[in-house]
């Protein structure tokens, strides 16, 4: 069953429409095949007509939709062989960041990314997709096993931001995000990374800095969350649909300034709605771009990294 969002309240009355409509024609003998016809057909024009005009705040919900796929959807759907590995060799194991060497239709990668879950138990078990520091260092170790073994890394982000605990402040999170950002700047192979969900703050930059930054078509990417920037200039977070507007945090937007380079689109109604779908155009996507990084001497990589995140803001 899909859940629905609060915008999507005149699509849900329809969609239970239908299904008393079926359940009406399955246990009688009156034939309304033509009445659930009628009534499917306005259901999707409306789901079209809808997501064809989402707002920002409209798109950041769609975004952390509770049925969104997250970076083991995407392992299921998408990669072959995935080996995962753990810790950072310092401290211990980070669940809100996996990683580990994988193939995409052949081709062998290090894939790395947030895992958010789906349910309490694997939402607590991965910290909401919120990393520690030895989830950021895990992610340093990686990047540096697939530049020794000349593996192209994937990254797929999808986090609120880093885990803003005093135990994560204690163990260097600010020291440990730069190292990553770090990392992924002076990778010697190429490098695409991929907002699947929410993209927040430093905890997302610190695995999307590669020399080609992709994004689903209802993903958000922010320097905060639009509650946060409501809290900060309005003194209160119910202004976070007017943040959201103020902060270009969309694909679209974006991509207008050159913050991303493509936009990957998703199934009419979000990616929730069709896992294998949205999988299949990522893949395709992912593949094209590294494609075209194939054959860079590494210097190059390392000089696109550094143009493409310097000119930002240039206009």
């Amino acid at each position: 069953m899909i859940s629905f969002l609060d915008f999507e309240k005149p699509i849900a009355d329809l969609e239970a429409r239908i299904a008393e409509l079926r359940a009406t024609a399955e246990n009688g003998q009156l034939d309304i095949a033509s009445e659930i016809d009628k009534l499917e057909k306005k259901s999707a024009a409306l789901l079209k007509s809808t997501y064809a005009k989402l707002s920002p705040w409209q798109k950041t919900q769609v975004a952390r939709h509770p049925q969104r796929p997250h970076f083991l959807d995407y392992v299921d759907h998408m990669f072959e062989d995935f080996m995962p590995l753990g810790g950072d060799r310092r401290f211990g194991e980070d669940e809100a960041i996996l990683g580990g060497p994988a193939r995409l239709n052949g081709r062998k990668v290090m894939l790395i990314g947030h895992e958010k879950g789906h349910d309490t138990a694997s939402r607590l078990k991965h910290n909401f997709g919120m990393g520690k520091p030895e989830g950021y260092r895990k992610a340093v170790r990686l990047m540096e096993m697939a530049g020794k073994f000349g593996l192209p890394v994937i990254t797929l982000v999808d986090t609120a931001g880093a885990f803003p605990g005093v135990e994560a402040e204690e163990r260097g999170q600010s020291e440990a995000i730069a190292r990553s950002t770090e990392a992924c700047l002076s990778l010697p192979v190429p490098m695409v990374a991929v907002i699947v969900g929410e993209g927040g703050s430093g905890g997302a930059v610190a695995i999307a800095s590669g020399e080609r930054v992709l994004m689903l078509e209802h993903a958000v990417y922010s320097v905060i969350s639009p509650e946060g920037a409501s809290s900060i200039l309005w003194r209160t977070p119910d202004k976070a649909a007017d943040a959201a507007e103020a902060m270009k945090v969309t694909a679209q937007d974006l991509l207008s300034l050159g913050v991303i380079d493509r936009i990957v689109p998703e199934p009419l109604g979000g990616a929730h709605r069709d896992v294998t779908a949205t999988a299949s155009a990522l893949a395709s996507a992912i593949g094209e771009e590294l494609d075209g990084l194939s054959g860079l001497a590494p210097a190059e990589l390392t000089a696109r990294r550094e143009e493409r995140f310097l000119k930002i803001g240039r206009g």
